[in-house]
């Protein structure tokens, strides 16, 4: 009887846990600015942008690499069979977990910008903190990616933010979370790709890289 109750409880939590996510980011985008009536919109975009994929570089590899098709979603666990041997490395950016966060910082630093360009400066001093971290810490992980710690780079956008510009603390957290683990953990790595050995990295996908949208909108709750 008790162990029937733990078993939907458990269940009934991991029904919960999409909602409550979806309701987090929701709450971060409206203490960023964003308008109740897009914000919606855009965790739309977000989620259905994560199922996409733009391939930006293509090169060939003399030896074997290792792709997994459900990868880039991390279920390539539950599928193992699905793994296949390529020749081929393909470097490409996810829709919702690349595309959407950089014109998301886009649009908040262009209101810093006209609204408060003073800010402008600390907001530069957080972003290249949380780059300098997210750099020490990224590390290649052969058939993964660039492995980094989930919650760091967001708890240290929180902080810098709340240090460096406390009146603008939640834009400025924003941005210094999702350009951390993108220019110190992604791009600063990509010649380093070739340790990892995998067939597609999907910068933004999670499985191969994670953590952009994690670290900005965990960064944006903390302040």
């Amino acid at each position: 009887m008790l162990r029937g109750f733990f078993l939907l409880l458990v269940l009934f939590l991991f029904l919960l846990l999409p909602w409550l996510f979806l309701d987090l980011i929701l709450i971060a985008l409206g203490k960023l600015g964003i308008a109740p009536l897009m914000a919606p919109l855009i965790v739309f975009v977000m989620f259905v942008g994560s199922l996409i994929n733009i391939p930006v570089l293509r090169e060939s590899n003399p030896t074997q690499l290792m792709h997994h098709p459900l990868r880039i979603w991390g279920l390539e666990r539950y599928w193992p069979g699905l793994q296949q041997e390529v020749q081929e490395r393909i470097i490409a950016i996810n829709v919702g977990g690349f595309v959407v966060p950089i014109l998301l910082v886009v649009y908040e630093v262009f209101l810093i910008g006209s609204q408060y360009p003073e800010v402008l400066l600390p907001l530069t001093i957080a972003v290249l903190i949380n780059i300098f971290v997210c750099y020490l810490l990224a590390e290649p992980v052969p058939q993964i990616g660039i492995s980094l710690p989930t919650l760091v780079p967001g708890v240290t956008a929180a902080i810098c933010a709340m240090l460096l510009a406390p009146t603008l603390a939640a834009p400025v957290a924003f941005c210094a979370g999702v350009l951390g683990p993108v220019i110190g953990a992604d791009l600063m790595y990509l010649k380093k790709m070739r340790l990892a050995l995998v067939g597609l990295a999907s910068i933004g996908g999670a499985g191969t890289f994670d953590g952009i949208v994690i670290s900005g909108f965990l960064a944006v709750l903390l302040v």
